[in-house]
């Protein structure tokens, strides 16, 4: 399964595989899915140890290869009504975090386009989910385990600035364009770089960023001194907008940063070929405003 995906991550084709999986809201079956890249294997559940005042969002904990693990009740966290009881257990590794998720059934993996996941109306899912994808019976929604996890244990986290560290850089006359589709994540971004006079604009993809560069390239407006992108975002993907800024002479020299929780020393080797000026993981924030600040200060 890694090697496959890393083939995709490598190609910047705009495509991923995710893992479907169900949880039952009572007799209902619901279908969820989670990018390959940040599945580290799929078990039966263990017997899990009680933990004590533990969140009631935390079933337990459990032993895999030595290393202990939380495990992490979805029902409780997405206000689902539980049926019968969740027997399986993904186990996802991304921000530098490894934690167990309880699911009823994993179905299988699907290869797709980044263009066939839609950004969810906000009123359809709630803050947890960051796109869906219509298949012919049903539809999966796409979750944003980052959150999740940020909020219920403040592991890799974004961690933002205070006034004192934003203070130490300033952005003044200088426009970044921020890519990501997480309104949580973007928001702890944007917030940091305002904090620092940075001129912000915010795209929730990398169609959206990469419409805004075209659109400016072609009336003479272009103005933008940086762009940080996610990767796993609706519509395009942040390596294709990287592909595609890479590809426009006109931009070769224009800094650009991935701030990814995909940002494994692995993954990094890949993308060195795209010419990306860095890569950080999410809770490297304080250090993504510091490399700022100095680039673009000889800039």
């Amino acid at each position: 399964m890694a090697e496959k995906n890393g083939i995709l991550l490598e190609s910047g084709t705009n495509e991923l595989e995710i893992v479907e999986f169900c949880i039952n809201d009572g007799e209902s079956p619901l279908f969820y899915g989670v990018n390959v890249a940040k599945v580290r294997e799929i078990i039966q559940k263990p017997e899990l140890r009680s933990v004590v005042n533990a969140s009631p969002f935390v079933a337990g904990m459990m032993t895999l290869r030595d290393k202990v693990l939380p495990v992490i009740d979805l029902c409780q966290i997405l206000g689902l009504y539980p049926g019968k009881a969740p027997d399986r257990i993904v186990v996802l590794e991304f921000n530098r975090v490894v934690i167990g998720v309880l699911v009823n059934s994993v179905s299988r993996i699907y290869r797709l386009s980044w263009e066939q996941i839609e950004a969810p109306h906000k009123l359809a899912g709630g803050s947890y989910i960051t796109g869906l994808v219509k298949m012919e019976n049903r539809i999966i929604l796409i979750l944003d385990f980052e959150r999740i996890i940020a909020e219920m244990f403040q592991e890799g986290a974004v961690i933002a600035l205070n006034a004192e560290e934003l203070s130490a850089h300033d952005g003044t006359g200088r426009k970044i364009l921020v890519a990501d589709d997480s309104s949580f994540i973007r928001l702890q971004i944007c917030s940091s770089l305002r904090g620092a006079n940075y001129t912000v604009e915010e795209a929730t993809n990398g169609q959206e960023a990469w419409d805004y560069i075209e659109r400016t390239l072609a009336n003479g407006t272009f103005d933008i001194d940086a762009v940080i992108t996610d990767i796993e975002m609706p519509q395009m993907d942040g390596l294709h907008l990287v592909t595609l800024i890479r590809g426009q002479e006109a931009l070769s020299r224009l800094p650009v940063y991935v701030f990814s929780s995909l940002a494994s020393d692995d993954n990094i080797k890949k993308w060195e070929k795209l010419a990306i000026n860095g890569v950080l993981t999410k809770p490297d924030l304080p250090k993504l405003v510091g490399i700022l600040g100095e680039v673009l200060a000889g800039a």
